[in-house]
């Protein structure tokens, strides 16, 4: 009788592992080792997934972060987590950090093309040691001790301190998807008491960005340096046509613009608040087929470099600071007489921000 094939569990971070097309070629390999079952979390990542024609062996349906994925992998023989980290030691950190939030029961090995290498992290078993040193020696890696265990948090008093990792100076940092400020060292750690951000070490504050920023779990929160997607242009957007017809629901979405699948999927349009927000959320529903109505100040943060926008969609520019200004009266106008059109919205908003409009662009894809 046959020896029973592995059942081999795939986490895949982030849209670049995606994008260089290393992702697929680790699925082909693992697919001639075991039955694979590749599961993503992470908005951007979804998109690169949907460019790369990869949905039908990739599972998005489901926005988890890689530790909740390796978790729900662990009846797997083998789990094993891709990433494309900007380099080894960030690699390693992000391989510590999600195997100490999952506490996976099987063997779990990373694989980060970025880093070139391969790393375990948990309970290897002599099969999955030879899977490692498989992918190892296919891909030309190196095969690495994994980082000791990472604890990015402490507490100092009533604040919790979070510390990042593989920041570069210059970079814009983000907090579940709203910018909060500028790096000033490689060292950043960004402090909250109460669920607000309350200071920083490493890094220029934003005070309009922190004031966009609701009640946060420090613990939890995604936080990003950086572009959303550092190898947009890679692969060609696959773009859906837009929808037609309506069904009368529509969208707002002010700040976690990353969350747009599960906000926004079956909405006729979205209204979207701010420059960095529009911009996320607009390269997300183009792969929808969903316009956008969005409110910008001009104030883009640079982290949306090469993001693309539905055709149909509208960017109304206001000045610098009226953007949430405008944003939170057209939500609280919508409460009572929601609109039925992307038009009937941009009515709205035209009424409310009278000469504060700077310039009203209509779009067509990128």
């Amino acid at each position: 009788m046959d020896e029973r094939r592995l059942l081999i569990g795939v986490v895949i971070h982030g849209p670049e592992v995606v994008d260089t097309g290393f992702a697929l070629q680790a699925l082909e390999w693992l697919e001639e080792h075991g039955d694979v079952v590749a599961v993503l979390g992470g908005t951007m990542g979804r998109v690169a997934v949907i460019d790369a024609e990869l949905a039908d062996r990739i599972d998005i349906s489901r926005r988890r972060s890689p530790s909740q994925s390796v978790h729900d992998l662990q009846h797997s023989d083998l789990t094993v987590l891709l990433n494309h980290a900007k380099s080894r030691e960030t690699g390693l950190v992000f391989g510590a950090i999600v195997a100490a939030r999952a506490r996976p029961a099987n063997p779990l090995v990373q694989v980060d093309s970025g880093g070139r290498f391969v790393a375990a992290l948990a309970n290897l078993s002599e099969k999955s040691d030879a899977i490692a040193k498989g992918l190892a020696s296919h891909f030309g890696f190196d095969i690495l001790d994994a980082c000791m265990p990472y604890d990015n948090l402490r507490q100092e008093g009533d604040v919790i301190v979070r510390r990042m990792s593989g920041v570069l100076p210059g970079e814009r940092i983000s907090v579940n998807g709203t910018v909060i400020g500028t790096a000033t060292d490689a060292h950043v750690e960004i402090m909250a008491r109460d669920g607000r951000i309350v200071g920083g070490r490493g890094i220029n504050l934003k005070r309009h960005g922190l004031e966009k920023l609701p009640h946060v779990d420090l613990r939890s929160a995604i936080l990003r340096s950086g572009s959303v997607r550092r190898t947009a242009g890679m692969l060609k957007p696959r773009i859906s046509s837009v929808k037609t017809g309506s069904n009368g629901r529509f969208a707002i979405i002010d700040h976690a613009a990353e969350d747009s699948f599960e906000h926004a999927s079956d909405a006729s349009f979205v209204i979207t608040i701010g420059d960095d927000t529009t911009a996320i959320a607009g390269d997300v529903l183009s792969r929808l087929g969903i316009p956008v109505l969005g409110i910008v100040d001009g104030d883009l943060d640079g982290i949306c470099n090469g993001l693309v926008m539905p055709e149909g969609s509208v960017v109304v520019r206001v000045r610098e600071g009226n953007d949430d200004i405008i944003g939170k009266a057209i939500k609280a106008i919508s409460e009572k007489h929601r609109p039925s059109s992307l038009n009937e919205a941009l009515d709205m908003v035209r009424v409310v921000a009278g000469e504060r409009i700077v310039s009203v662009i209509r779009c067509n894809g990128r």
